[in-house]
């Protein structure tokens, strides 16, 4: 068991850092400030740079690297912020993996090398009004009729709705109850009877676009069926690995909370000293340090026992599931010992606490990780109804 990166890893680490902390900081301060995405030239540049579908295949227009690679190259950006990150998100682990993963060939061969190139977003679409945390509970519907699949319904909290190009929607696609019945549908922005809410205004997340989808029947050709009706599974292990992603992003805000702070209490001085002389100010920084190198630990595990695979969802719920609450803590701690500063607009660490409590609401909160792993542990679902 080796705990460290190879030549080459350390290599693509680095290349991604120093474009990350050149090229993006001013393009994320514009970025927060007005709220809106990241544009298609920024999207591009991240293709030219083969920050998109890290660990996609070659032949499908990836890098064909491993989900780890990928891991490393999302953290450099996202140390940024989770908005000019959230592309790079997108096509290593987000809906563009059950493309690559579940999707019929010639969708594949349609739609992944696009996202990969910078040429396509494409966002996924799962929650619905009525179903968040109770997915399978959704209502939205796409009946099958011949060569045309016709889809009617409301998504709600879509990242990318109104700016993606297509959506990977989970819809019911047959009359059996619960998961039987739900399969997923890619639904391109342009088709007549798509629209959308009014663009969502978050605490934090400014930049990663979100609203309601209203599908009004919205038709598609057989051929966007992503999978089936009882396809359900299968777009649930894909979503094991997307909680990977959902970590590295936690995991990068703490880690930059901390890089910024720890510089913060070198040069801040009270009392005629350094406020790092201080042994409160020590134990502190001793504790961010042990939840940020335990985390990523975590989310390492997860991501290489997966190789080239998708991760338990065991592995990738206790990752997540820390991650989600040491960002909260980490961000908290460095606001503490920044006091007035940390809570100041002009300094990064307040954005930083915003964006890193929404992680743990974002793709499964916090505590549903936890029923996920105590279900792992006895070797069962156990059933919320």
């Amino acid at each position: 068991m080796d705990f460290t990166l190879s030549d080459d890893q350390k290599a693509l680490q680095e290349t991604v850092r120093k474009f990350a902390q050149t090229e993006l900081p001013e393009i994320a301060k514009e970025i927060e400030r007005s709220a809106t995405p990241p544009s298609h030239e920024l999207v591009k540049r991240y293709a030219e740079m083969g920050f998109l579908g890290v660990n996609l295949p070659s032949e499908l227009g990836g890098l064909g690297l491993t989900h780890l690679d990928a891991v490393l190259v999302l953290e450099e950006v996202a140390k940024i912020s989770p908005s000019v990150a959230f592309p790079v998100f997108e096509s290593s682990f987000g809906p563009t993996l059950a493309l690559a993963h579940f999707a019929p060939d010639q969708m594949k061969q349609r739609i992944v090398p696009k996202v990969c190139a910078g040429e396509m977003i494409v966002a996924v679409s799962m929650s619905e009004p009525g179903a968040g945390t109770a997915l399978t509970d959704l209502t939205t519907k796409a009946a099958v009729d011949g060569d045309t699949v016709t889809l009617n319904g409301t998504k709600r909290w879509c990242s990318g709705a109104g700016h993606a190009d297509a959506y990977v929607v989970y819809c019911r696609m047959s009359d059996e109850p619960g998961a039987k019945g739900v399969g997923a549908v890619l639904v391109e922005k342009d088709r007549d009877g798509i629209s959308f809410g009014k663009p969502e205004y978050h605490m934090g997340f400014r930049g990663i676009p979100s609203a309601d989808i209203f599908l009004d029947n919205v038709q598609v050709p057989k051929e966007n069926v992503v999978v089936p009706a009882g396809g359900f599974r299968k777009l649930m292990e894909a979503f094991d690995l997307e909680r990977c992603g959902n970590t590295t992003m936690s995991l990068a805000i703490a880690q930059s909370a901390l890089d910024y702070v720890l510089d913060y209490v070198q040069e801040r001085q009270q009392f005629g000293k350094p406020i790092v002389d201080f042994q409160a100010v020590q134990l502190h920084i001793a504790e961010m340090k042990m939840k940020v190198d335990a985390s990523r630990l975590l989310l390492y595990r997860a991501v290489v026992n997966a190789q080239q695979g998708l991760p338990s969802v065991a592995d990738s719920s206790i990752a997540k599931c820390f991650a989600n609450e040491i960002v909260r803590d980490v961000t908290g701690k460095a606001m503490q010992l920044m006091g007035g500063y940390g809570y100041s607009t002009e300094y990064p660490i307040e954005q930083k606490l915003r964006d890193g409590w929404g992680w743990g609401i974002a793709g499964g909160t916090i505590d549903i990780q936890k029923v996920n792993i105590a279900a792992a542990l006895v070797g069962r679902r156990f059933q919320q109804r």
